[in-house]
């Protein structure tokens, strides 16, 4: 997708809770497993070398503003 198509439709979509006509995007902690694990992941196959996926937020202290960007590996 285009990032025009991936802002009004897909991110819009999911905040506001609408349903999605195809499931392009995943939703996964994209955090909890290494890199060259996430090609299997994505719900989309192709040969494409970009992969989306909806990830929440985790801060990395409790009480700090950082967020948590590191995989256990």
């Amino acid at each position: 997708p285009t990032d025009v198509e991936l802002i009004m439709y897909y991110l819009k979509r999911k905040i506001t809770g609408k349903k999605l006509h195809f499931e392009g995007i995943t939703e996964l902690n994209i955090y909890k497993f290494s890199p060259w694990d996430l090609p299997d992941k994505c719900c989309y196959k192709s040969k494409d070398l970009e992969w989306y996926f909806f990830c929440p937020r985790e801060r990395k202290y409790a009480s700090g503003a950082r967020m948590n960007r590191a995989t256990d590996t």
